[in-house]
């Protein structure tokens, strides 16, 4: 039914825009602009000259006093640009998208040079958005991501988790959500931030304590270039132990107007950006959300358990003075949706069960207000006041049916069965200071202060009364960083950092050290290693998880846990095979210990917990548990050029851990392999049209699962697991091929985009899971996304 109303809506959009997609028109052209600042001291520079390369009459500017430039009658298409300044590396950056429909505004930083007149220099552009990470400090394991990325791959919907999971090292948990799986890691570690500061699960349909979720909040329309990392990370990050997501928000359009319309996969949205006035050079950005399925119900399209969801994206940016620099933002979102039992398959499916009712909240909100200012030409410092709220309510309803025939069924009656309240609020404080002593040396320091306030209610309501959770409490986790960045030679550089962290609720500190260094072999090679302690806190539903004791009284016993700690080692290789063609090899150990694990003899383990919407209900847990990741990864890239691009990815890893039982196992990620070949062909069609194809297949192994014990699940009416050959059962692989096909057209001051994305083409069915039903009483197994085409449409103007 949903993919039948997809189709319709997307055959109604094409009807309604051809005649505004055929025809020839006359060549069009944007402007191209943006500012100019040092790396290091985010000071701008003057002087340097900006050209479009392979212009013909040459197209080019110098940068004013403020660092700025404006590039007019840039033609359509994709162009590259040079920037050039004696004293400093040039800039390069290449393929980028010019439309009519929306200006082009670059934010460029250009490294100091170490070499003095009349050297050679070898080119180092750590805002070329291909192959450099925005933050410098970052050796390896660390890779940039521009929001093109996130609409151009095959499946990837405009999600930046989902992007993510065709880089090496990463796979996706499962086709229902985005949780992302990194070397081995539990998703629940990864961190997400978005400008400096740490924020909540971003995702609809979310859950405290988990880090994805079916839909994300965040919008890829209003993301500038931004990091992944996934291993050794500098030491600004705290309280992560897998991966990173460090996300930007860009500006909006300071000089023009600008509007956009786009109906898509994550809703129908309507956005805006410019100027306050003519005269001010003070920004803002805004953009609105709304389910496209909700929007179809709401149009009389009834449809069984209708995902409703929203959310708001607003920033400012406002000048102070010519050295400082105030922000404002703030994202938010609600989600619900009710799973009947009645209306799920007898064979079950990635959402809901035949014999519950399942009601679902959540709701996240975040704010920042930001000042930042440049002391010096060296110096730069920025305080940020940051808030988030974030709530999740369940509701489980037990059903009893009188028959079932065929697909229909009568309900006999209905027992709540659990409910879940739980709200987590936090209130920041961020301030970080850089400086630039010379081109050699650069430090970073920073302290962040968190405050948070939780409301915990939980409890199993059927065959009686038992709390899980009753807590309303507060702590603090308070962090502090430097950093240092050493370039000995132009070949060889050294990040190295400390980190140390205090969390209030077990009273427990941690100092972690972070150290990388990268050696040029040659113009086209170098080699990088790396290493780092990192550790993160537990989830405050397990600190929070309560028992009883003798006396009956509700105990926190979770509440002492300290921290799971884990060494990173990571060595690299990095090799331009051509100009746009880039090889990378990375290995990795990571030793994983002091792991909660459960204080008897028992295969538990926190580790391999974190893709569910449920809380982790586990008590008295002790930090004796460990476990290791190791592999190999492969990245062959082409970058966009001669009209095409192609992407492999290959991953060799092996994940274990252990329980309180010191028994060696497979930890349910160890899939032992993952490869992705991506691929897209543009194809000029007219002036001023582009068709566009997108290409995606992915291949994994099979997740280690847990067997269903069918005689004590009969006896107890729902699923229980055998706690014997834990992990042991390896599932069949996952095999998926995405197909993606748009087409694009700039009109005067307007661009067209339309496109449909085929996912899982072939109809493969992979496992999700397995699963007991107690009204039959026999085990079934569900499966992941079959085929399923999603249509996009995206006006810019």
């Amino acid at each position: 039914m949903k993919n039948k109303l997809f189709f319709n809506i997307f055959l109604a959009t094409i009807l309604l825009l051809t005649t505004s997609l055929i025809g020839v028109y006359a060549q069009n052209s944007q402007t191209l602009r943006g500012t100019i600042t040092d790396a290091a001291s985010k000071s701008p520079l003057i002087g340097a000259t900006v050209v479009v390369v392979g212009s013909n009459p040459l197209i080019g500017t110098v940068t004013d006093e403020n660092g700025r430039f404006k590039l007019s009658g840039v033609p359509v298409g994709r162009v590259s640009i040079k920037a050039t300044l004696v004293g400093y590396e040039d800039f390069f950056a290449k393929d980028i998208i010019v439309n009519t429909g929306k200006e082009v505004v670059l934010d460029v930083a250009m490294t100091e040079s170490l070499n003095s007149l009349g050297e050679v220099t070898v080119t180092y552009s750590r805002q070329e958005d291909t192959k450099i990470t925005n933050n410098e400090m970052a050796t390896l394991s660390a890779r940039p991501f521009n929001p093109t990325e996130t609409l151009k791959y095959a499946g990837s919907l405009g999600d930046p988790s989902r992007m993510a999971a065709n880089f090496a090292g990463v796979s996706g948990a499962n086709d229902s959500r985005n949780d992302i799986v990194v070397r081995g890691n539990s998703p629940s570690t990864l961190l997400w931030r978005l400008d400096g500061v740490n924020i909540p699960n971003p995702n609809h349909f979310g859950a405290l304590g988990t880090s994805g979720g079916p839909v994300s909040m965040l919008n890829a329309n209003l993301l500038a270039k931004s990091d992944f990392l996934t291993g050794a990370f500098p030491a600004e990050y705290a309280n992560a132990l897998g991966s990173v997501f460090d996300l930007k928000l860009r500006k909006g359009n300071d000089e023009k107007r600008e509007f956009l319309a786009q109906f898509a996969f994550n809703g129908v949205e309507l956005g805006a950006e410019g100027p306050y006035s003519k005269k001010s050079k003070a920004s803002y950005l805004i953009n609105y959300r709304y389910s496209v399925f909700g929007l179809m119900s709401a149009l009389g399209f009834k449809i069984a358990g209708t995902p409703y969801y929203q959310d708001l994206t607003f920033k400012t940016d406002i000048p102070v003075g010519k050295k400082g620099n105030l922000t404002f933002w703030t994202i938010g979102g609600t989600s619900n949706i009710d799973l009947l039992g009645k209306d799920v398959s007898t064979s079950g499916g990635a959402y809901g069960e035949e014999n519950t009712n399942t009601r679902v909240a959540y709701m996240a909100g975040m704010a920042a207000l930001s000042y930042e200012h440049r002391f010096t030409d060296k110096t730069y410092g920025k305080l940020t006041l940051s808030t988030s709220r974030n709530t999740n309510t369940f509701q489980g309803d037990t059903i009893f049916y009188k028959t079932r025939i065929g697909n229909n069924l009568e309900v006999d009656k209905e027992i709540r069965n659990f409910r879940n309240d739980f709200t987590e609020q936090k209130m920041s404080i961020n301030f970080a200071l850089h400086h630039k002593f010379n081109a050699k040396n650069k430090i970073s320091t920073g302290v962040i202060v968190d405050f948070n306030q939780f409301d915990l209610q939980s409890q199993r309501l059927y065959p009686k009364i038992i709390t899980y959770r009753n807590t309303k409490s507060e702590t603090m986790l308070a962090q502090g960083y430097l950093q240092w960045k050493h370039r000995f030679t132009q070949k060889l550089s050294l990040n190295a950092g400390l980190n140390a962290f205090y969390y209030e609720l077990n009273k427990q500190s941690t100092i972690e050290p972070r150290v990388g260094f990268s050696y040029q072999l040659n113009p086209k090679s170098s080699l990088n290693i790396a290493y780092g302690l990192h550790s993160n806190v537990q989830p405050i539903l397990v600190s929070q998880y309560g028992s009883y004791d003798a006396q009956g009284n509700l105990t926190f016993p979770n509440r002492s846990l300290g921290f799971n700690r884990s060494h990173h080692f990571i060595v690299g290789f990095d090799r331009n095979l051509t100009e746009n063609l880039r090889l990378k090899i990375e290995s990795y150990y990571q030793h994983l210990f002091d792991i909660p694990v459960e204080n008897f003899s028992s295969y538990y383990s926190i580790v391999t917990d974190g893709t569910s919407f449920g809380p982790i209900n586990r008590k008295n847990l002790v930090n004796s548990g460990t476990g290791r990741n190791m592999g190999v990864e492969l990245t062959l890239e082409k970058y966009f050029a001669n009209s095409y691009y192609f992407l492999i990815t290959a991953s060799l890893f092996d994940s274990k851990y252990k329980g309180s039982d010191g028994i060696e196992r497979n930890s349910p990620f160890n899939t032992r392999y993952v490869l992705n070949v991506l691929a897209g062909k543009e194809f000029k069609v007219g002036k001023n049209g582009i068709l566009t194809f997108n290409f995606k297949t992915a291949v994994a192994g099979g997740r280690y699962i847990l067997l269903v014990d069918v005689e004590k699940s009969k006896q107890e009416g729902t699923v229980i697991y055998s706690e014997k050959d834990v992990y042991t059962q390896q599932q069949q692989g996952y095999f998926r091929t995405d197909f993606k096909i748009s087409y694009k057209t700039n009109r005067k001051r307007v661009t067209h985009e339309i496109a449909i994305d085929l996912q899982n083409i072939t109809n493969h069915q992979n496992i999700f899971a397995q699963s007991f039903n107690p009204r039959t009483g026999q085990l079934t197994t569900t499966y992941q996304q079959g085929f399923l085409p999603i249509p996009f449409y995206r006006l810019t103007f």
